[in-house]
């Protein structure tokens, strides 16, 4: 299935009335919506724009992920946490998040977050945890939450959450793996236009030397910043 890929000079509002619509359709068939927060910059100010027009959503019935994090402790500069804590979780109760942590061992940072979806899964007699929406963003390089080019995560076809080293990074990263974003019912690529423009048309094209273009799920969406 191709992806659906909206061009939008309104980048942040359109981003957050899908994000909003998606919640909404998942609370009426569901009574739940699990979403998957993205990192880096891009999706800050959607978060702050998700926080202000989501005031009525029952956050209580919304369960917060992540799709990757660095290994930081949750008040560092670079924590995925914290960014979305800053921009979006002042309404949101802390049992409604589950949060990599990203200061202790990395393999057992990743296992423990395994673990934790798995039990979630049990719970409502899943065999893998399935997210209603997965958010993702697109690395100059093709990577997509951190799952980098070249890297041992590629090639996992088991695990749901891995540490991953990055060499060009030199550094651990914790990340999602295809099987587990392939069980989503949809994923959302959230996407600065101006800065991979030419990246973009070739991994929606299926190039798959990029790892973001190996991303398949429910429904795939592009959401992509134009110049106004």
């Amino acid at each position: 299935m191709k992806p659906q890929v909206v061009r939008t000079s309104d980048f942040v509002e359109d981003s957050a009335a899908f994000i909003l619509q998606q919640a909404r359709l998942a609370l009426a068939e569901r009574n739940e919506f699990r979403i998957a927060l993205a990192g880096g910059n891009t999706p800050r100010p959607i978060y702050l724009e998700l926080a202000r027009v989501g005031r009525d959503l029952p956050w209580e019935r919304i369960f917060i992920t992540f799709s990757d994090e660095r290994c930081v402790p949750p008040e560092h500069e670079k924590s995925n946490f914290r960014m979305a804590q800053e921009s979006l979780f002042e309404a949101v109760p802390d049992r409604s998040v589950a949060r990599m942590r990203g200061e202790i061992d990395p393999q057992l940072a990743a296992q423990e977050y395994e673990e934790q979806l798995g039990v979630l899964a049990a719970q409502k007699g899943e065999m893998i945890y399935r997210h209603d929406l997965i958010l993702l963003g697109l690395g100059d390089d093709g990577h997509t939450a951190s799952l980098f080019p070249g890297t041992a995560a590629l090639a996992e076809k088991i695990r749901k959450v891995v540490a991953n080293f990055v060499p060009k990074l030199n550094q651990w990263r914790l990340t999602f793996t295809f099987p587990l974003i392939a069980q989503a019912r949809a994923v959302c690529f959230l996407v600065d236009g101006k800065k991979h423009r030419e990246l973009i048309e070739q991994v929606i094209g299926g190039d798959d030397q990029y790892p973001a273009a190996r991303v398949t799920a429910g429904d795939v969406t592009w959401i992509i910043a134009q110049p106004a």
